[in-house]
């Protein structure tokens, strides 16, 4: 059927890994114009972006006694809330509604047995032609276009630092101790510095949003393979996932993916790539 808006299926799923006793990961996907936010499913499901647009994401929370559950679900609840107001433009509704989601976790985190807990959030709005990228953390968010795959966040991590300072080569990334080390989470400080990219959608372009459970484990080239040729779009998540398993899976592993349809999106060339606009950018 012919379709000359936006639209895209989206399938998600997050696994608890093979030793971690509970999973702190967690995912929402919202169609913003109603009430209703998905955080389990069954199956893939097709959304049409109306004009609120649909948002897409994870959290990865931390904290002991299970509080880095609390974290990640207050983060994605408090997010999906605050992308209510249609008043802001998209881009500025995306980051207030992190910082929003920053300031309910630091709030909730006072008690004595949620002290020092936290969660990553990377979140994507699609908004009419355009995808908006939210990061706070080390959580992933990639689009593939054709067969290549392209990552539009950047790791707020100890790692990524060094890595851009050249003080550290990527062959010892791979030992390096403090490698987990993140710069910066949602709720572990009052404020935070929301990353912002944004870029123009093509008709057939899948977004892939996870945790590092996944990206621990998987490489880039791995990934793409699997998602360009698995024959659907659970096919890949749960594909991913039972590689990040068989790898030990030592960490909680989310991974959410989207492909876009709609004649409303423009055709991909063939050659082009994507421009990622950066809105705002976190230093470290």
């Amino acid at each position: 059927m012919k379709n000359d808006g936006v639209s895209l299926e989206v399938y998600g799923c997050t696994d608890v890994g093979r030793s971690r006793p509970h999973n702190e990961d967690a995912f929402v996907v919202a169609d913003l114009m109603v009430s209703t936010a998905v955080h389990a499913m069954k199956r893939a499901i097709e959304l049409q972006v109306g004009t609120g647009g649909v948002l897409l994401a994870v959290s990865d929370g931390m904290g002991g006694a299970q509080a880095g559950e609390v974290a990640s679900a207050l983060a994605l609840h408090s997010l999906r809330r605050g992308m209510s107001d249609q008043a802001r433009s998209a881009e500025a509704a995306l980051t207030a509604s992190v910082e929003r989601a920053n300031q309910n976790v630091w709030n909730a985190g006072a008690s004595a047995d949620r002290k020092g807990m936290g969660a990553t959030l990377t979140a994507v709005l699609i908004h009419g032609k355009r995808a908006f990228v939210a990061e706070v953390g080390d959580s992933r968010a990639y689009v593939v276009r054709g067969n290549r795959l392209i990552q539009l966040t950047r790791d707020q991590s100890c790692l990524q630092l060094m890595l851009d300072a050249g003080t550290l080569t990527h062959e010892d990334a791979e030992t390096f101790p403090y490698k987990n080390v993140i710069l910066q989470a949602i709720g572990t400080k009052p404020s935070v510095v929301v990353a912002l990219n944004r870029f123009t959608l093509r008709r057939d372009d899948k977004l892939l949003l996870c945790s590092d459970g996944l990206t621990g484990k998987v490489k880039d080239d791995e990934m793409r393979d699997i998602i360009v040729s698995a024959a659907t779009l659970e096919a890949a998540c749960l594909q991913l996932v039972a590689l990040a398993n068989d790898r030990g899976g030592e960490d909680n592993i989310t991974v959410v993916l989207a492909e876009m349809h709609g004649e409303g999106l423009p055709a991909f060339s063939g050659e082009e790539r994507v421009s990622l606009e950066t809105v705002q950018a976190f230093h470290g």
